[in-house]
């Protein structure tokens, strides 16, 4: 015999064409019966939810826009939000700028006020920026505070200055008023470049760690267990009753208790199996410790300044020489 003639021996079955929502009305022919065979099921017990946007921050380089001024290397957005991510990246930056405040002497041209946002402006941003502003007899004025985020430097020899606060409000200033205090980069020398870069990708870990555990005790569907029964007294219409009890504790005040009657069960006949629970929250506590110890490194900053709590008996020292 051929093997042509072998091959249509075969018996062939017409499978139905259906997407993976769509199950089949029939069983599709296998050659075997499954008909009052036992089968296993598996079922989430909620869909999956992003935890956060994912944030990424690249040296872009220097680029000349359509607007004649450069680009900054690395997006000022992205810096300004994150300046808040972290208790303790915004503690560090904070602290900083309140020495700088404690130890100001303020100027008839340079009040407290403008200094304030000044220093906070240079340790977030790297760049500070204030305005020269003279009266109508040329008297020279107290000097005004300009946001680093909105600002943009161009022209031909760096010298020109806009204040773009978003894309239909342009303002080029008036040249030479405007006075530039930027921390010095190893790539370029028209923006300023923060010098806590090393450790932003520790605290954005710190971030998304807090808000996972808040997402996983918000959220009542997360796969937190696997529910094991391999009791012969259930039938199918006990395990639909299990599932739809588990599905319907989604959400505020899921942690609730849930009521099963078996009088010909097991002793292990159900089983809870706690798959992330122990495991989530001991990698949480690391990745808070961890993250911590690598923004303080970044910072170069105290603990004790910080306002953290010690976890052993002899402390951080003393605070006044920290602050010295």
């Amino acid at each position: 015999m051929s093997e042509t003639t072998a091959m249509s021996d075969k018996p062939r079955y017409r499978v139905p064409a259906y997407t993976s929502a769509e199950a089949p009305a029939t069983p599709v022919a296998t050659g075997t019966s499954t008909t009052g065979s036992p089968r296993a099921e598996a079922f989430s017990f909620g869909d999956p939810e992003p935890v956060t946007s994912v944030r990424d921050m690249l040296y872009e380089g220097l680029f000349l826009s359509p607007d004649e001024w450069y680009e900054p290397p690395i997006p000022l957005s992205v810096l300004a939000q994150s300046y808040r991510a972290t208790a303790h990246h915004g503690s560090a930056l904070q602290v900083k700028r309140n020495i700088l405040l404690k130890t100001f002497k303020p100027h008839p041209l340079l009040g407290r006020q403008a200094f304030s946002g000044l220093a906070l402006d240079y340790l977030v941003l790297g760049n500070g920026y204030l305005e020269e502003v003279r009266g109508r007899l040329g008297k020279r004025l107290p000097f005004r505070h300009l946001r680093a985020k909105y600002m943009r430097r161009g022209g031909l020899n760096a010298d020109r200055y806009w204040w773009a606060p978003n894309y239909l409000d342009r303002t080029e200033l008036p040249k030479g008023r405007v006075v530039h205090l930027l921390e010095p980069d190893i790539d370029q020398s028209i923006y300023g470049v923060p010098d806590y870069l090393g450790s932003l990708q520790s605290a954005w870990l710190n971030e998304s760690a807090t808000l996972f555990r808040r997402r996983y005790y918000l959220n009542g569907s997360h796969a937190g267990f696997i529910m094991y029964v391999n009791d012969p007294a259930h039938d199918q219409k006990d395990i639909d009753a299990m599932r739809q009890a588990l599905k319907d504790s989604k959400g505020p005040g899921n942690f609730r208790n849930l009521f099963l009657y078996s009088p010909s069960g097991k002793k292990d006949g159900v089983q809870i199996i706690p798959v992330s629970e122990v495991a989530a929250k001991d990698e949480f506590w690391n990745i808070k410790n961890i993250t911590r110890d690598d923004q303080l490194a970044g910072h170069r900053t105290p603990p004790q300044l910080m306002g953290i709590i010690p976890q052993n008996t002899g402390g951080f020292g003393d605070v006044e020489k920290a602050a010295r």
